[in-house]
């Protein structure tokens, strides 16, 4: 099953680097290539057990998250070491192709969690639906990040942790000219447009032909009560006409285009946008380098709210010998306690639906908007022909910001590539 797969994941697997927090967002300096709990003696539950574990987190407050982590594990578990490889961003899709083709993948993996089906399609991943079943905590989680776990029914991880986007505002800006933090596109439109002026963009956002841009525009798409297989839709139409009138209006920026999501924030932080689109991982950015004052809000609504869901699922492999070990450590990292401790040190929302009335998110007004979002943070669980769906999304974009082609005949085009791809 494996070798039949590898050849079309491999064909897609670069076309999405925009996993959870997108590309730009990830730390590109190698940390440590393992990461051990101290004091791993056999204690006295029998032989030593190793679990290796493949991730892609190295800035210190992720690496001081997991030593604790493990650390916590092994108070319960003496005798198991968790041996980690950190294998950066880009190169993890890679890396697991080469491994599984191989049959030398490590026990655990942490993937972006639109990933997870790709990786399960190809064999790459166990099905662990049975032990899910006798686990019996699937009723506790938001259905974003569960169905992102889910491929044909059967499901292949648990989340590690979320992430969406929502909408931060220039709280000067929007006073002066008079104007609330928008509610809805036509509040969005006006709020941008009124706030414009020389050297200012009313509104920011990434439209780079990237992972990053289709995971800023889907939300528009979901809003207007369009999806990728119904793309062929007014609701499609009326998403990406929004982004037009805001570029042809000047209350948005032509190089939209030419910018990810550390771009966005960039020049947000830097008081060239009054408002942006963007995740909770700019917060310490921008409570590093911003020099303005600011405030975040859902994304604003059309027919319906909706945003995107971002962050990482945990997995074990399929080739693994230690299964059962490895399961017990995934219903470890479930445990409320410990689910609570590693979101708050990785910078995560949590995705269980009884841990998101924490005072930690819901009496902070900034970290509270992106807790609520996750009532309607939809996965980009799409099949594993997705990154090809995503790439036509990305090129429609482009064509319509461009003025290449009407809104009308670029989406039809786009989704005459899309619909073979997306059940």
């Amino acid at each position: 099953m494996i070798k039949q797969a590898i050849s079309v994941l491999a064909a897609s697997c670069l076309m999405l680097l925009a996993a959870c927090a997108p590309s730009s967002t990830q730390p590109t300096a190698p940390a440590p290539s393992t990461n051990q709990p101290a004091g791993s003696g056999s204690g006295s539950t029998g032989e030593v057990i190793t679990l290796t574990l493949w991730d892609y987190w190295s800035t210190d407050a992720q690496l001081k998250a997991l030593d604790e982590m493990f650390a916590a594990y092994q108070k319960v578990r003496p005798n198991v070491k968790i041996e980690r490889t950190y294998v950066p961003f880009n190169d993890l899709k890679n890396k697991l192709l080469m491994g599984a083709t191989a049959g030398q993948l490590p026990d655990l993996v942490a993937i972006g969690n639109p990933d997870l089906q790709s990786f399960a399609a190809a064999g790459a991943l166990a099905d662990i639906s049975a032990e899910i079943k006798e686990w019996g905590q699937t009723d506790k989680y938001f259905e974003g990040p569960w169905s992102s776990t889910m491929y044909q029914g059967k499901n292949y991880g648990v989340p590690v942790g979320s992430n969406n986007l929502a909408l931060y505002y220039n709280e000067d800006m929007l006073k002066a000219a008079g104007v609330e933090p928008p509610k809805n596109w036509e509040e969005l439109k006006q709020a941008a447009q009124k706030v414009a002026k020389p050297g200012v963009y009313g509104l920011v956002a990434a439209g780079i032909k990237s992972e990053e841009g289709a995971f800023q525009f889907l939300p528009f798409i979901w809003q207007a009560g369009s999806d990728l297989n119904t793309f062929d839709s007014q609701g499609t139409v009326d998403a990406i006409t929004l982004w037009k009138e805001l570029v042809d209006s000047g209350a948005m920026s032509k190089e939209i285009i030419n910018l990810n999501q550390q771009d966005v924030a960039v020049q947000f932080s830097a008081g060239k946008a009054a408002m942006m689109v963007n995740g909770p991982w700019q917060i310490p950015f921008l409570q590093k380098e911003g020099k303005v004052k600011w405030g975040v809000v859902p994304l604003p609504s059309n027919k319906q709210g909706g945003t995107i869901l971002g962050g990482e699922d945990w997995a074990i492999t399929s080739t693994s010998k230690n299964k059962e070990m490895a399961w017990d450590f995934l219903k470890f990292t479930q445990e409320p306690e410990n689910i609570l401790a590693f979101a708050k040190a990785m910078g995560y929302v949590p995705s269980r639906k009884d841990l998101i009335q924490d005072s930690y998110w819901q009496n902070d007004p900034i970290l509270k908007a992106f807790a609520d979002g996750m009532e309607f943070a939809k996965a980009r669980a799409y099949g594993p022909e997705y990154p090809k769906a995503s790439v036509a999304m990305q090129e429609m974009m482009q064509q319509v910001i461009t003025g290449a082609k009407s809104p009308q005949d670029a989406v039809k085009e786009a989704d005459a590539k899309i619909k073979p791809l997306i059940p």
